[in-house]
């Protein structure tokens, strides 16, 4: 076992400036992207129901297409990390070129996939015959905008890296504002509708990646960093993305999952489904914003070889996502008759709600810990534990979920099966940590 020794007050100090630091500019880097379908929403939703319901269907695939490529970011970090631990910023600057070179080679090769296969992606969906023509038109335009997507994921990932979560910030206010404008203009302004809408983002995703390379390239410059792909390192980044993408695609299966349920379970609780999922995902922004943190210090202190400093980091960090699991419960429990009311006016769908919100509360402490010591083997590159980890989550999770419409409990129940399927995670995470095996020094893994 591997426990981390007390930290003294000062060192706790200096550990909570840093991680609030990094924390809180991530946090509202992390918000950005959701901004992005509200703006859009907010914008298509009055010119239609039709083409609301297009834009729906379009960006729910396009996010997914995205989604699963955050696996750049992560691996990109750690990797960075590292290297700026062991004081080597050239080799840390090149790291992350090779992975901003694989987002591109993804993006270009998911573009080329999503232009002829989006009719019938989004008939696979399930649009209907008159949101369909407004989905694939949101679909094949908005892709185009795929490959500087995975780049700001990338990028991002470098900067992270490189204990920098401001800019990220910075460049995500611009992102945002920006689109909203665009597709203000396009859409009303210039009459284009949902092209319109599909336009601003391409074009605020692209000027979003530029920023990010401008930024990139100029670190690269300064230390020397090669900007040329190299074949060996692309293929080193795509081989410790490939077990992060494992985990990613296992937690996109548990929601999938989670939604196929209580779509059984009937129409008021597929709503009140989709109220506690948007709830839940902004609750996860906010834990997620303290593991980007420990991806970024524990990849530093172990490139430094610094391996009681990983420790004392990680268990302070634990001691923060408790704490802030805790918070967030106590303000889910205490809000729940003001939040609902914001969302459903339907009495059914209120009573259904209130018993499921105490459940997410009380499972949030949990949350904080699992999210802080994913965030933390991401860091270490513990990859390959991390997929196998969430492989085994999956399988636990799975046959109890497909069985509350079986056994009854409704939509209370489902929840329970999510919540132990945090706890699930948290303990396979926590054993990991205990383990120590996750501490390895070096510049590399």
């Amino acid at each position: 076992m591997t426990q981390a020794p007390e930290l003294p007050k000062e060192r706790r100090h200096r550990h909570d400036r840093e991680i609030i630091g990094l924390a809180l500019p991530a946090f509202g880097a992390l918000v950005a992207e959701p901004l992005f379908v509200m703006a859009d929403s907010a914008i298509i939703g009055h010119l239609g129901t039709t083409q609301l319901a297009g834009l729906g269907v379009a960006a729910a695939l396009l996010m997914t297409a995205v989604n699963v490529f955050v696996f750049l970011a992560y691996a990109t970090t750690a990797a960075v990390a590292r290297r700026v631990g062991a004081g080597d910023l050239t080799s840390a600057i090149r790291q992350g070129m090779d992975g901003v070179w694989l987002a591109l080679l993804l993006g270009v090769a998911v573009v080329a996939i999503a232009l002829p296969a989006a009719p019938w992606l989004v008939h696979a969906f399930g649009a209907s015959e008159t949101a369909a023509p407004y989905a694939i038109t949101y679909l094949r335009i908005s892709s185009l905008g795929i490959p500087a997507m995975l780049t700001v994921l990338a990028a991002t990932g470098v900067l992270r890296g490189l204990q920098n979560t401001r800019t990220p910030l910075y460049i995500a206010i611009g992102g945002f504002t920006s689109n909203a404008a665009l597709n203000a203009l396009l859409v009303y302004g210039v009459g284009l509708g949902i092209a319109g809408s599909a336009w601003g983002t391409v074009i605020a995703q692209c000027a979003m990646a530029i920023a990010y390379l401008i930024v990139v390239v100029r670190g690269a410059q300064r230390h020397g960093a090669s900007l040329r792909p190299d074949a060996a390192g692309i293929r080193a980044s795509a081989q410790a993305g490939v077990p992060l993408l494992i985990r990613t695609l296992s937690i996109r299966a548990v929601l999938l999952i989670a939604t196929a349920v209580a779509a059984r379970l009937g129409d008021v609780d597929i709503a009140a489904h989709q109220i506690v999922l948007a709830l839940w995902s902004l609750l996860a922004f906010a834990l997620d914003a303290i593991a980007i943190a420990g991806q970024a210090i524990i990849g530093r202190h172990l490139g430094a070889g610094d391996a009681v400093g990983a420790r004392q980091a990680c268990r302070r960090m634990v001691e923060w996502g408790v704490a802030s699991g805790v918070l967030l419960g106590l303000l889910v429990s205490v809000s729940r008759p003001l939040f609902i009311p914001l969302f459903t006016s339907d009495p059914a769908v209120y009573d259904t709600l209130l018993p499921v919100l105490l459940v997410v509360a009380v499972s949030q402490p949990i949350a904080g810990v699992v999210f802080v010591l994913d965030g933390v083997l991401m860091g270490a590159g513990d990859g390959p534990y991390l997929a196998g980890a969430m492989l085994v989550t999956l399988a636990v999770f799975a046959p109890v979920a497909l069985l509350v419409p079986t056994f009854g409990g409704g939509l209370r129940a489902l929840w329970w099966a999510m919540a132990l399927m945090m706890t699930v995670r948290m303990l396979t995470l926590w054993w990991r940590t205990r383990s120590g095996r996750w501490i390895v020094t070096g510049a590399t893994r």
